[in-house]
């Protein structure tokens, strides 16, 4: 079932053909992080490039990180580390269960610890329990969220030679949008990047971006597009979802992507951008979450 990791990059980019955005006189592109590979997609790769070479350069041949049930950042660190013939270990948030995507981190040779969720809280003291003095495992920030993943998300922009006056993407940590920022800024690119929390109170997210870059300007936060929390969503949203991928064949995931083009979409509407803008929009994969639906609830 694991193979070798072989990874599509550059990620393709594609446009979206939407009477919307041809009446608001836009042009919106997807860049599909999300088929760079099936199971460790989008951002998630990026993220693990460098910190998994942070790994081997200090010699560790197990690695630790932290992440929910349907965790897309678990799954990857799980496949990805079976690939380098690593070992690999997650602190699951909650109750033990099985599901379809936890199974796969266990089939690519994952060990899962479970614990409730005061407890998730506080990471060092899960690491002190599970693994007391094993000075041999790397610690994987959850979500991938670290000064290597920042330098991963940079390349997301440096593929293609396109030029945009618009770019957008989801932020849960703010890793990816980092990473964005920065090439913005190093290039002196004339494009505003946009980020959209996906979670209650998404100000917080300027803070986190503030570890890891200088934000001066061209950078704004949308933070209404939430739906009422992390990995939450609404029947508005599933139809939204299921749209977008009947009208334009795009596949989106209910806690980032969905919101995110939702967010998109609804500026548009209102105008928010000049007719002629170029706007791209970072698919950062993630889809693996869509499978805590019940079957028949998406079209993809």
């Amino acid at each position: 079932m694991f193979v070798p990791m072989q990874l599509h990059l550059p990620s393709p980019i594609q446009q979206l053909v939407e009477p919307l955005y041809e009446k608001m006189g836009v042009e919106v592109f997807v860049k599909r992080e999300d088929l760079i590979h099936p199971l460790i997609s989008g951002n998630k790769w990026r993220k693990l490039k460098y910190t998994l070479n942070k790994a081997a350069d200090e010699g560790k041949q197990h690695v630790v990180t932290f992440g929910g049930a349907y965790s897309n950042h678990v799954l990857a660190t799980a496949v990805a580390a079976k690939a380098l013939s690593l070992q690999a270990s997650a602190i699951i948030r909650g109750e033990e269960q099985q599901n379809e995507v936890l199974n796969y981190c266990k089939l690519a040779g994952m060990k899962l610890y479970f614990v409730d969720r005061l407890s998730y809280t506080d990471k060092k003291g899960c690491i002190e329990r599970f693994f007391k003095g094993n000075t041999a495992i790397f610690v994987i920030p959850e979500g991938g969220a670290s000064p290597e993943g920042v330098k991963g998300c940079k390349e997301i922009l440096g593929e293609n030679n396109e030029t945009f006056d618009h770019i957008f993407c989801a932020a849960g940590t703010g890793t990816t949008a980092a990473g964005l920022y920065s090439y913005i800024q190093k290039n002196k690119l004339n494009t505003t990047l946009h980020v959209v929390p996906v979670l209650k109170s998404g100000d917080f997210i300027r803070n986190e971006l503030a570890k890891h870059i200088s934000i001066k300007e061209q950078l704004e936060l949308h933070t209404g597009y939430h739906f009422g929390g992390y990995a939450k969503h609404s029947p508005a949203l599933i139809d939204f979802m299921n749209d977008c991928y009947k009208k334009m064949e795009l596949p989106l995931d209910f806690v980032y992507t969905a919101k995110l083009v939702y967010g998109v979409e609804d500026l548009a509407t209102n105008g928010k951008f000049d007719p002629t803008s170029k706007i791209l929009i970072i698919h950062s994969g993630g889809l693996q979450g869509n499978r805590s639906f019940k079957k028949g609830t998406l079209i993809f």
